[in-house]
């Protein structure tokens, strides 16, 4: 008999759901980070077992490496997969305190002059990495790799010196930007949707969303894939939808699109699940062992985006 006042287990999705065939995906293929997010998102997991499975990928440094980003094999500390920790902590509740001081000292101590992050540290060479993150000596500061860290940390109203000017570079690359692709868009949008200047970010919001149509970086009708080129240097398939830029209904990216054009977008999601219950990666794979990794994390994320627009996953 159970004790009174014990928690009740938690209750399985209904068979054959979007939900119940993810789970059976995770179980079967995730690392045991990413099994933890999906049971505390989904299952009403607790928040501990995730900060316990994340410390497995964190350096004395601050920073995170060992492969938590598929794409970056290698032990040593990278802004890329120490941005993915800090969207893992802000994800259960725990960006900030000490943990997140630490970040922020190791973000420092790779930072490149202008005070901003490059997107591949030059430590990573000698460790295997996809093919389309070279490393360079002397790598160019990224709105790809700043903006996402400087947006999370806003969100959290984390306070340290090194988001002075790192806040300052984003504003300024986020406004100079004419040509672009979709991820450096994307990056743009994780800034934007919480950087403290709210009405500035408004202004430069309408701006790229008038970019991302005019330059069609969006695919508007998914069933005609055809009529919007993919960015150069991308894989075959690797077009961006509606629900790529905008992943809930409160981010600034939302106004850039039609209720039809959203629809479409998250119909198109929904129906990308497959027989295995998760869903694919469309950028480029160059090793199986990334690729496997990276599909549980695609899948938590569609997961995501589909409960926030309110679609029904189980």
């Amino acid at each position: 008999m159970a004790e009174t006042g014990a928690s009740p287990l938690p209750q399985m999705p209904p068979a054959h759901s979007p939900l119940f065939r993810a789970e059976q995906f995770v179980w079967l293929t995730a690392r045991v980070l990413e099994q933890r997010l999906f049971a505390y998102h989904f299952l009403h997991g607790d928040a501990d077992p995730v900060e316990t499975a994340l410390d497995a990928y964190r350096n004395d440094d601050g920073g995170y490496g060992h492969g938590l980003e598929p794409d970056l094999r290698g032990p040593v500390s990278q802004p890329l997969p120490t941005a993915h920790a800090l969207r893992v902590l802000d994800a259960v509740g725990r960006c900030g305190g000490q943990r997140v001081e630490r970040v922020c000292r190791y973000l420092t101590s790779v930072s490149t002059a202008d005070g901003a992050l490059p997107a591949i540290h030059p430590s990573q060479r000698g460790y295997p990495a996809a093919p389309f993150v070279p490393v360079v000596d002397d790598p160019p500061s990224e709105l790809l790799a700043t903006g996402p860290v400087v947006g999370v940390l806003h969100r959290n109203e984390v306070w340290h010196a090194w988001l002075f000017r790192a806040t300052d570079f984003c504003w300024q690359a986020v406004e100079a930007l004419e040509e672009s692709h979709p991820y450096e868009i994307e990056a743009a949008v994780a800034f934007l949707d919480h950087a403290p200047d709210r009405p500035r970010a408004q202004a430069a919001a309408d701006r790229l969303g008038r970019l991302v149509r005019a330059r069609r970086l969006a695919a508007l009708d998914p069933g005609d894939l055809a009529a919007y080129p993919v960015a150069p240097g991308y894989a075959p398939a690797e077009h961006h939808f509606p629900h790529d830029y905008a992943r809930a209904p409160h981010s600034l990216a939302r106004a850039w699109f039609t209720d039809d054009e959203m629809a479409r977008s998250l119909d198109f999601l929904a129906a990308g699940q497959q027989e295995d219950g998760g869903w694919p990666i469309r950028w480029r794979q160059w090793s199986p062992g990334p690729a496997l990794e990276a599909r549980p994390l695609v899948t938590i994320d569609a997961l995501h985006t589909l409960r926030a627009y309110g679609r029904a996953i189980g």
